[in-house]
């Protein structure tokens, strides 16, 4: 065995002692109580050495589980995504081929099924497919930074797919101790593979990273024991429920009465059937029948206690987690709280540790063009306001306003601006509003002004039909008090 082979075999072998000893430390969780005397764990059912297919488990077949998941990735990837290179709206090279890249593989799935598994495991990982090689052995090597390198494709997998096979162990490499090939397993219909890929081609993701930057916090580690709790308390109700709705009896035999052995069959053959709903009736002599009282209690306590402790440590307000954040249930306090959760989410794991590690591999291997200027994220709006919302919030701005004005808003704000910042309208509606305004002064300004020239009419008759009458024999000495105005309303 030579000198390489022998240094590669120790650091497996010191990989596999701290695997080991991490799972000892795991295997003592519990024993901590009653001076090692009780196993706490074990006794109440929660698994001491947590896998990753505990936790794809729990996702697919729990509730909450799958919430606690998924709910923070939605809402923080939600709306649109903008990569800017300059705030004029010149596109740049960078940000034209960003957007032919991010529209033709839709990068914004692939984030989200990235994020996803990134929680439920220690790491997850996005193996770039480029075209510098058309073998799979070429895989194994790094990327091959040639002009007219073109991203193909792009899969988010998780670390029980993407298995990191070596680490560097150059102590004088700035990726000292990080991961240098991968052993990802590639399913293909009926028939799955195992290729070696070349670190180069591949983003590394984590998620609340402690010890290391390799293996991040899965997000129902510190949870997993409360999601045990649920399943027992929900199931427990059903089960409960199940048996408790139908009750049991208790047969009595009668002192003076004598059963025989095929009397006793025959009894036991008339419960079998009426337990599986063959027949509705017993038909029996000298035995009493007593119904056992029904025990059915409310878990709803006890679920609430679990709920509590699980937003408590995720950070996921209880309504949000429950799915009743909406209509009447919602709570201010518990949206504000969202918002602030899923914008730092934004800030501290979505761009930093996903978008940006991305966009700096592509320009890092020349699939983008490198950016004259720092690249900007530019997010979209988490929530926007209700109608109701908008009307309270420009009721309360226009009090405000009428107050400092004395009364006369209009000497400070215009009707466009009125309709913008104090009842949150659209350019649209703005627009529509302010043009029907204007329509309807024209209109009304139209009015007026045949009635003035009626008026005249009428008045310039008035005064010549005065001329020609005898004098002092005037019918009207006042003619234009005596005019009658008449409104018309002029054809559209």
């Amino acid at each position: 065995m030579g000198q390489q082979e022998q240094q590669i075999l120790m650091n497996k072998v010191k990989v596999f002692s701290e695997i080991l000893g991490r799972f000892q430390l795991f295997s003592n969780l519990g024993l901590d109580s009653y001076s090692g005397n009780r196993d706490v764990y074990q006794a109440l059912g929660y698994p001491k050495t947590i896998t990753w297919q505990n936790y794809w488990s729990r996702y697919g077949r729990q509730d909450i589980a799958k919430a606690i998941i998924d709910r923070p990735v939605k809402a923080s990837w939600k709306g649109d995504i903008e990569i800017i290179e300059n705030i004029d709206k010149n596109e740049t090279p960078f940000e034209k081929t960003w957007n032919e890249i991010y529209t033709r593989l839709k990068l914004k799935s692939l984030f989200i099924r990235a994020d996803k598994l990134t929680g439920l495991g220690r790491y997850s990982v996005i193996f770039l497919g480029l075209n510098d090689t058309q073998s799979v052995e070429g895989l194994a090597k790094s990327v091959n930074k040639t002009n007219g390198l073109k991203l193909l494709y792009a899969k988010a997998l998780s670390e029980e797919i993407a298995q990191i096979d070596t680490f560097e162990e150059n102590s004088s490499n700035e990726r000292y101790g990080l991961p240098l090939t991968y052993n990802i397993t590639i399913n293909s219909g009926d028939n799955s593979k195992t290729i070696k890929v070349h670190y180069t081609r591949v983003i590394h993701l984590v998620e609340e990273p402690l010890e290391d930057e390799i293996y991040g916090t899965p997000r129902l580690q510190a949870v997993y024991n409360r999601l045990v709790d649920l399943e027992k308390l929900i199931g427990g109700d059903a089960e409960m429920f199940w048996r408790g709705a139908r009750p049991g009896y208790t047969g009595e035999v009668q002192p003076y009465y004598q059963m025989t052995a095929e009397m006793l069959e025959d009894l036991k053959t008339q419960i079998d059937e009426f337990e599986n709903n063959l027949r509705r009736i017993l038909i029996n002599e000298g035995v009493k029948y007593n119904a056992l009282a029904q025990q059915i209690a409310d878990p709803l306590s006890h679920v609430d206690a679990q709920m509590q402790m699980i937003s408590a440590v995720t950070g996921i307000p209880k309504r949000i987690l429950t799915g009743s954040e909406r209509g009447e249930l919602s709570s201010a306090q518990d949206k504000l709280e969202w918002i602030s959760y899923v914008t730092s989410r934004r800030e501290e794991q979505n761009e930093p540790n996903i978008l940006r590690p991305f966009i700096d591999k592509c320009i890092e291997i020349g699939v983008l063009p490198k950016p004259s200027n720092p690249y900007m994220v530019r997010w979209d709006k988490l929530f926007s306001l209700s109608d109701k919302e908008k009307v309270d919030i420009g009721h309360t701005r226009a009090l405000a306003m009428k107050e400092f004005s004395m009364g006369s808003i209009e000497e400070y704000v215009t009707l466009d601006l009125f309709l913008k910042h104090f009842l949150n309208f659209d350019e649209v509606q703005i627009e529509e509003i302010v043009s029907n305004r204007e329509r309807a002064i024209e209109e009304e300004e139209e009015l007026t002004k045949d009635e003035e020239d009626i008026l005249k009419e009428e008045t310039s008759t008035e005064v010549r039909k005065s001329a020609t009458t005898p004098q002092g024999k005037a019918e009207n000495p006042n003619p234009v008090s005596g005019v009658r105005r008449i409104r018309t309303i002029p054809k559209q």
